[in-house]
């Protein structure tokens, strides 16, 4: 059975950095591409970035790029991602996932990915 679990959300001031994590088990991590999403109140979830199963590529959505960075420990078991110079508009729910396929570089699309974390809340006050 697979689980996620995220971690390090919390509540940041405008410009500020937090950096979040995914724990997973139930399988062996370091074969599946790990993806980050959010979904803001009213909004549709939206992809975040992504990052390939051995680590050597990774995808990021406009809206984060040059500010998030997606790695991944496979020792560890855990993804994450950092953001800095966060947005008020950076508030939301961040959720990881992780797709059935192995040996897959990531997408962009929610339903590519069939295993999801509950969620971490991240609220950027400006």
């Amino acid at each position: 059975q697979v689980q996620l679990v995220e971690s390090g959300g919390g509540l940041v001031q405008s410009g500020g950095s937090l950096r979040l994590s995914c724990a997973a088990s139930g399988r062996t991590f370091s074969s599946y591409a790990m993806g980050w999403f959010r979904q803001a109140p009213g909004k549709e979830r939206e992809f975040v970035a992504a990052i390939s199963w051995s680590g050597g590529s990774t995808m990021y959505g406009d809206s984060v790029k040059g500010r998030f960075t997606i790695s991944r420990d496979n020792a560890k078991n855990t993804v994450y991602l950092q953001m800095n110079s966060l947005k008020p508009e950076d508030t939301a729910v961040y959720y990881c996932a992780s797709p059935e396929e192995a040996f897959w570089s990531g997408a962009y699309y929610p339903n590519d990915y069939d295993y999801w974390g509950q969620g971490t809340q991240v609220t950027v006050s400006s």
